[in-house]
């Protein structure tokens, strides 16, 4: 429901377990079929998401994608395969196993939710057993008329906040162009490689051309930007053993000059790509809506023509 939605406004971005509504928090995760296949989640109650609540018939359907278990170099191992001993809850060599929001239980050799029961063990299309690390650059500019003047919006009189967006591939969702992080690689290096492949498609120019876009995203991405959200991530994908963390940065193009000379160009996961106008009528990925509304929040931008219901303090 939109009231919980404006709940997330009074909890630090940081660390939403204490949200108004745990349902809002983890819906995405519950849904079925589960992407790419025809694979159905057992049904999990809201009053049983949570694992402290006792639940003894709880029998998950066990799934994880032949993509995933044909062995590529971004994906583990099974638990009990020969010569696979991860660390959970540290640095295990290059992957980074230690999630953002503290420590997690690890049940049986396998690491648990920390949000609560998907109705899915297994991996599903996730590489890691459990977290698995993303990045989210959010680009934004002020939408501009044709003198160049910021736009406002009619009812609210704040200034109008656009980003960068995607076309997803997989699903035809509209996304912050993020991507997974790569084992040893940090994250300011994934949010600039993520943008560079999927909204300029770097992965198909010649080195010059490449080098020329690298030298005019340095200014942008070197510049002050703040953190948006870090941590779990709701998402459709997720499941008992394994699930999506992110940390989603807002740069921001104050003058709208760095991003003016920018190709805009979709490339790798990305079907499209576009500036696209902020508001809450954007239906967006994942838990993408809930970052971009913190931006516009921080920005002091456009969101909603309607202020709706305050959460108790």
């Amino acid at each position: 429901s939109s009231s919980s939605a404006n709940c997330w406004s009074h909890l630090h971005p940081v660390n939403m377990f204490n949200s108004c509504s745990a349902k809002f928090y983890h819906s995405k995760a519950l849904t079925s079929p589960y992407p790419g296949s025809h694979i159905e989640r057992s049904q999990v109650p809201e009053d049983k998401v949570d694992w402290l609540t006792e639940w003894e018939d709880y029998n998950p359907v066990e799934y994880t994608a032949k993509s995933v278990l044909s062995g590529p170099s971004w994906a583990d191992p099974q638990i009990n395969d020969k010569g696979f001993f991860p660390k959970f809850n540290e640095r295990d060599g290059e992957v980074e196993r230690k999630s953002l929001n503290g420590l997690y239980v690890v049940e049986n050799g396998r690491p648990r939710n920390p949000v609560g029961r998907t109705g899915l063990t297994g991996r599903g299309l996730l590489g890691r057993w459990g977290p698995n690390h993303a990045a989210d650059p959010v680009v934004t500019r002020w939408k501009r008329d044709g003198s160049g003047n910021k736009v406002t919006h009619p009812v609210t009189g704040k200034n109008i906040l656009q980003f960068v967006a995607i076309k997803r591939r997989d699903c035809g969702e509209w996304a912050i162009p993020g991507g997974m992080v790569d084992p040893g690689e940090k994250i300011s290096a994934t949010l600039r490689r993520e943008f560079q492949e999927e909204a300029l498609n770097a992965l198909e120019k010649s080195p010059e051309e490449k080098a020329k876009l690298e030298k005019q995203l340095h200014d942008l991405f070197s510049q002050e930007h703040f953190v948006v959200y870090r941590g779990y991530v709701d998402d459709p994908r997720n499941t008992d053993n394994a699930w999506m963390e992110t940390e989603a940065v807002n740069y921001h193009d104050e003058t709208g000059e760095t991003m003016d000379n920018l190709p805009l160009e979709a490339g790798d996961d990305a079907g499209a790509v576009k500036w696209v106008d902020i508001s809450e009528k954007l239906e967006l990925y994942a838990s993408h809506s809930y970052f971009i509304k913190l931006v516009t929040e921080k920005r002091g931008a456009h969101w909603s023509e309607d202020p709706g219901p305050e959460c108790p303090e």
